[in-house]
């Protein structure tokens, strides 16, 4: 007579799909995060008592201060949501560019908007030098602002 103990099945959990539910959940926070605020330039802006809001896709020209230069001389030109900043003679370039693209011969006068995101900190000059070269290629500028807490 054979006695001994039986072997017990154990339950067990399979997990190997898990790391691809993980890494697919990762993915959609990751994606979703990025769309949910696509001005990801951090800065300051000016704020004004009324706003209005602009209906078409406009291009988004972002200026601040370099943050690694102490003396608050360098200025860096962001377009659109691009982490590598231009210098100023790539920008007037790059609006050229883009003017040309959008340019439609169907409506003339449906100009490029350029929605100026300007840092608070930056001066009239600066922001005059931007605007310039905006009425030099004929782009409709507007500045972007903060309304104010009332």
């Amino acid at each position: 007579m054979k006695l001994g103990r039986r072997k017990r099945e154990e339950a067990e959990v399979e997990s190997s799909s898990l790391s691809d539910i993980m890494f697919f959940l990762m993915l959609f926070f990751l994606i979703a995060s990025t769309l949910a605020n696509p001005n990801v330039i951090k800065i300051m802006l000016p704020q004004a008592k009324t706003t209005s809001t602009v209906q078409t896709k406009p291009f988004i020209l972002t200026v601040k201060f370099d943050e690694n230069d102490e003396t608050k001389t360098k200025v860096l030109y962001f377009i659109d949501s691009e982490k590598e900043p231009v210098g100023l003679t790539d920008l007037t370039k790059r609006l050229t560019t883009r003017r040309d693209q959008s340019f439609d011969a169907a409506n003339p006068d449906n100009r490029l908007n350029v929605v100026l995101r300007l840092d608070k900190s930056l001066t009239i000059q600066q922001m005059v030098d931007v605007m310039e070269i905006g009425a030099n290629l004929g782009i409709r500028m507007v500045l972007a602002t903060d309304k104010t807490r009332q």
